[in-house]
């Protein structure tokens, strides 16, 4: 049976944008795993019918009314949790790749943690990225363990439980450029001073058959990777935990 934190409700966030082939499947495996969880999926301005497909399959829908990108769906759907009086937020991809049924064991890892990363590459994750991508895996990895004050294999991973103490960091200040709602996410956090750690998370193939990176994006991924991390690193923010309206297409429904 899935684990709820003592006395939190916990949310599931799944961003989409035009995962039409993948959601449905993604939305039944997650609520077949964990039935008494809630789940909200975050249609990122789909052209396709993602959003029918979604709530086809049982979820509840967040239209934004133009593409944001992962860290302003995320923010949206960080704020939607904090309005709505969860307590924890649990980020699962569209495409099928994170395995709900791992779920229960990053809500446990908050009993330590404001922030639990599904480490693609401790231990048995068996997740395995050569070149320039994996390169910048490593350097982002190492620059952020050093923050964080213990190790971190996997900062760009993107299978994450958000605590309490984070929650409402991340629904004002979640940040939407390339790789920050990964990276600098991170950086945000640890400055408030949050804690995070991790734990073993196996990544799995696209349910819908398509490889999530093309080698031809391997140096661009090098490039973005490092600005990202030194706009983090040179960035000042000042904390506050109120969170901001959000523009919706549609509202919310199911």
């Amino acid at each position: 049976m899935e684990r709820q934190p003592p006395g939190g409700r916990v949310l599931i966030i799944v961003p989409a944008w035009n995962e039409e082939p993948c959601i449905g499947r993604t939305i039944h495996e997650i609520r077949t795993a964990l039935p008494d969880l809630d789940v909200l999926v975050v249609d990122d301005g789909s052209t396709d019918g993602t959003v029918a497909a979604a709530r086809q399959a049982g979820a509840t829908v967040l239209e934004l009314p133009y593409n944001l990108g992962v860290g302003g769906a995320m923010r949206a759907g960080f704020r939607y949790a904090l309005r709505r009086g969860y307590h924890t937020a649990v980020q699962v991809d569209a495409d099928g790749q994170h395995d709900p049924r791992e779920v229960p064991a990053l809500l446990a890892k908050l009993d330590e943690a404001d922030i639990v990363i599904g480490a693609r590459f401790d231990e048995d994750g068996g997740y395995r990225v050569r070149g320039p991508r994996r390169w910048a895996m490593v350097v982002l990895a190492k620059v952020i363990s050093r923050l964080a004050r213990t190790k971190l294999t996997d900062t760009t991973s993107g299978f994450r439980a958000t605590g309490p103490r984070a929650l409402p960091l991340f629904a004002r200040y979640y940040p939407a450029e390339y790789l920050g709602d990964t990276v600098e996410s991170l950086v945000i956090a640890l400055r408030a001073g949050c804690r995070v750690t991790q734990v073993t998370a196996r990544m799995r193939p696209r349910s819908d058959g398509r490889p999530s990176h093309r080698p031809i994006k391997a140096g661009v991924y090098l490039f973005r990777a490092g600005f990202a991390l030194l706009l983090a690193l040179v960035r000042r923010w000042r904390v506050a935990v109120e969170p901001a309206p959000v523009p919706v297409k549609g509202g919310v429904s199911r």
